[in-house]
């Protein structure tokens, strides 16, 4: 008789190395488990981050975090000592070592990519010398010390922005003192506020310009005949300051009347004020004036008023909340309205229309009629009149706007102005110090509080009231730099750069985007808009960009849509991700010689093709390759089967 056992591995067979409590933490099922149930959370939660707020906001928080990166680095030593702890390994074990090993190596590829990786764009301009600063979506804070040395400081406040409770220290400069952060704003705005010098400079004169209508109180310094400084846009009018004298016999500037003609196709943009429903500002869009007298009704029990149209003796009433937005037609006529907008609250802020408010304290509309009719005179007369029922008519995009004063300071300080008015005509004269001066646009009054022989440029910048940042309003930082008892203080815009004084010299600061130096140079050769065949609308945009690298040489190539151009552009660093691969951004439709392009290297692309395609097959090996499976394990004797007392009598009756 004999008795045949299974021989099973026992744990005191496994290597000493797979036994240690550090090596069964790491290839633990629970472990892998909470490490992709964190995972998952954390991407459906960058999600959401993305969705509601942007990439940056996600990039931030998950994907781009110290504890994401951390997380992964656990998952791929999970991975790894999960493999090797099945170590010898056995051809039942060949599916799952290539999936092991795909994840592994699709983790490395994405944080090789992450860590090396360049993402980034470059504006260029045509004509402009080849460039090669890539600007990269992550805020900095750049020094030049007073030892000549650039420092970048990453200035990110996603997390938590500096306050003056709490500033962001950022360690001490060449010359001993100690910059930091002490706030940040999410917009500025700048003032010019020039500096006397005792000689040099430029003469400059500040001025206050005010309306009761409005209830509006504007200020602005001016600098003469300086190309960003030297004028003051209302939107309505222009104020801008001259060298010299105004002349002592200005021409009228009132045209002949426009002899009517035949009908042709008029379009009009009209404003209409309803606590001044004598003040209307028109602008010709085509064919000339439609002679249209256009009045807005003050908002009544909740409404937005409505709108009164006269016009040749005829009188149409459209309601603002009904029509807004809508083509209305004016009953007997060709013409119709259109109601563009309505601002319950007006201002005029940076030049363009505003609403300070919900509340209708200075109802306004902007109209357009269209239509083919006969145009009516729009030039002023002496004094400002105009034809009978017909709004002074705005200039066109351009155009020198026919509300206009110049004012002009002599070399002994006295100021004289030249004013053009619809409503006043055209006149010169005297500019006295604190003496109103009577526009004629509407109730404007200006006054000429302080002038400045001798001035230098100075900007004063401060947070706007606004909350967002715009293209007119970027975000900035105020930064304080100390030495000793001497402490200064400057807020910094984004986009620019300030000088701050440090002992006997000075340290320049700037802010804005993070510049990275790339090993290659862009040069825009040529930018190409193509239409749609019968319109002015853009079908498509192409940019020829000519690549110089260090060693010198040279490359020319196209980019459009969904058409990248690689540098270098040998097949075995494309496939490796090893070369800089150049996207249409954008570009701008005011300026055909300026392009956008995205600039993207990627080490790690091919570790993360190569790890997707070792998952796929080892998925595929596991599932429908019976030879890489797990083999069944053996069936016991069927004498094992039967019951303890079935085989004892078994056992009796074949001794007997």
């Amino acid at each position: 008789m004999s008795v045949h056992r299974m021989a099973t591995a026992s744990p005191t067979s496994r290597p000493s190395w797979q036994r240690t409590r550090l090596f069964r933490f790491f290839s633990s099922l629970k472990l892998a488990v909470v490490l992709l149930g964190v995972l998952i959370i954390g991407a459906i939660a960058g999600t959401l981050y993305e969705s509601t707020f942007d990439a940056k906001v996600a990039r931030a928080y998950v994907y781009g975090a110290s504890w994401f990166n951390l997380w992964l680095l656990f998952l791929a030593a999970n991975l790894t000592v999960s493999a090797l702890s099945r170590w010898p390994w056995k051809k039942h074990h060949v599916a799952f070592l290539i999936t092991h090993l795909g994840i592994i190596t699709l983790l490395a590829g994405s944080l090789i990519g992450r860590i090396w990786g360049i993402e980034g764009t470059i504006t260029l301009f045509k004509g402009e010398p080849p460039t090669d600063h890539l600007l990269v979506d992550q805020h900095q804070l750049r020094v030049r010390d007073t030892d000549g040395l650039v420092k970048g400081y990453a200035a990110e406040f996603i997390h938590r922005p500096p306050t003056p409770q709490k500033p962001w220290d950022l360690g001490t400069l060449a010359g001993r003192a100690r910059l930091s952060i002490v706030d940040y704003a999410p917009a500025i705005e700048g003032k010019l506020n020039p500096k006397s010098l005792k000689a040099g400079g430029v003469p400059a004169l500040h001025f206050t310009i005010a309306t009761k209508m409005m209830g509006q109180h504007l200020e602005s310094w001016l600098m003469a005949d300086d190309r960003q400084h030297g004028a003051f846009n209302m939107g309505l009018a222009t104020i801008e300051l001259k060298r010299g004298t105004a002349p002592s016999n200005a021409a009228s500037n009132s045209a002949a009347e426009t002899k009517s003609g035949g009908e042709v196709e008029i379009e009009e943009a009209i404003f209409a004020f309803a606590k001044a429903p004598e003040e209307q500002i028109a602008r010709v869009v085509k064919g000339g004036n439609s002679g249209a007298k256009v009045q807005l009704s003050p908002p009544q029990n909740g409404n937005k008023g409505s709108v009164v149209v006269s016009m040749n003796g005829k009188t149409w009433t459209f309601d603002v909340a009904q029509n807004l937005g809508n083509d209305a037609p004016l009953d007997g006529t060709s013409f119709t309205l259109r109601i563009d907008n309505y601002w319950p609250d007006f201002r005029i802020e940076n030049g363009k229309p505003t609403s300070l408010s919900d509340q209708p304290n200075n109802p306004a509309v902007v109209v357009t009629l269209r239509g083919k009719g006969v145009p009516a005179t729009s030039a002023p007369k002496a004094h400002g009149d105009t034809a009978t029922g017909a709004a002074p008519e705005m200039p066109a995009d351009g155009e020198t706007a026919p509300n206009r004063l110049t004012l002009f300071i002599a070399d002994d300080g006295n100021v004289t102005y030249d004013l053009a008015s619809r409503k006043l005509g055209h006149s010169t004269g005297k500019l006295e110090l604190d003496k109103p001066l009577t526009t004629g646009w509407a109730d404007w009054q200006l006054t000429l509080d302080r002038t400045i022989p001798h001035a230098q440029e100075w900007m004063d910048f401060i947070p706007a009231k606004s909350a967002a940042p715009t293209a007119e309003l970027p975000d900035g930082v105020r930064v304080r730099v100390e030495q000793g008892a001497e402490i200064s203080e400057q807020w910094i815009p984004a986009g620019w750069q300030v000088s701050v004084p440090v002992s006997t010299a000075e340290v320049q600061i700037a802010y804005g985007w993070k510049q990275i130096a790339l090993p290659i140079a862009l040069e825009l050769v040529d930018f190409e808009v193509q239409r749609n065949e019968g319109s002015d609308s853009p079908a498509g945009f192409k940019s020829t960009v000519r690549v110089t690298d260090h060693e010198g040489r040279t490359a020319t190539g196209q980019c459009w849509m969904n058409n990248p151009f690689s540098y270098p552009g040998e097949s075995w660093r494309t496939w490796t991700g090893l070369t800089f691969k150049m996207s249409q951004a954008s570009w701008n439709p005011d300026n055909l010689g300026q392009s956008t392009i995205q600039i993207l290297r990627d080490p790690g692309w091919l570790l993360k093709w190569v790890g997707s395609i070792l998952i796929v097959s080892g998925i595929f090996m596991l599932f429908y390759l019976k030879g890489f499976r797990r083999p069944p394990a053996a069936s016991p004797p069927r004498a094992a089967l039967r019951p303890r007392v079935e085989a004892e009598k078994a056992l009796v009756s074949s001794a007997t």
